[in-house]
């Protein structure tokens, strides 16, 4: 896996999968190239867009290798696909993902959504995008 970052754009099938996982598995390169364990996380689409958050802010060592990559791969609906991990386009997309969040894990509680949600939330967004 290099550090070319071609991206392509979701396919409806593709947003619909991920997006529909509960979980998925993200894993970014080590230095040799090779992929580190996959973590479970959870992802949420917004529009047309698929997004990470670090429920352990800027420490979560998932977010710190994928910051530093800016490459990886992931795993969830059945699919598995290299990503390049941006900032969200725009800063006024965190509403959308809060609420996506909001929409999709709310039934495990405020202890437990509360850390991938709100303005500290926003700091540690992650965009996903399909690489060639």
């Amino acid at each position: 896996m290099t550090n070319e970052a071609r991206t392509t754009p979701w396919t409806a099938d593709e947003l619909t999968a991920i997006s529909g996982a509960e979980e998925i598995g993200i894993a970014s390169p080590r230095g040799d190239g090779t992929l580190r364990p996959y973590v479970t996380i959870w992802v949420v689409r917004a529009g047309d867009e698929l997004y990470v958050r670090s429920a352990r802010g800027p420490a979560g060592g998932w977010y710190r290798h994928a910051v530093t990559s800016r490459i990886g791969r992931i795993r969830a609906g059945g699919l598995e696909r290299d990503v390049t991990f941006t900032e969200p386009a725009h800063p006024d997309v965190h509403a959308g993902i809060d609420a996506a969040y909001h929409a999709k894990y709310d039934r495990y509680g405020p202890a437990i959504v509360g850390p991938v949600v709100g303005d500290k939330a926003s700091e540690v967004t992650l965009r996903l995008l399909p690489r060639n």
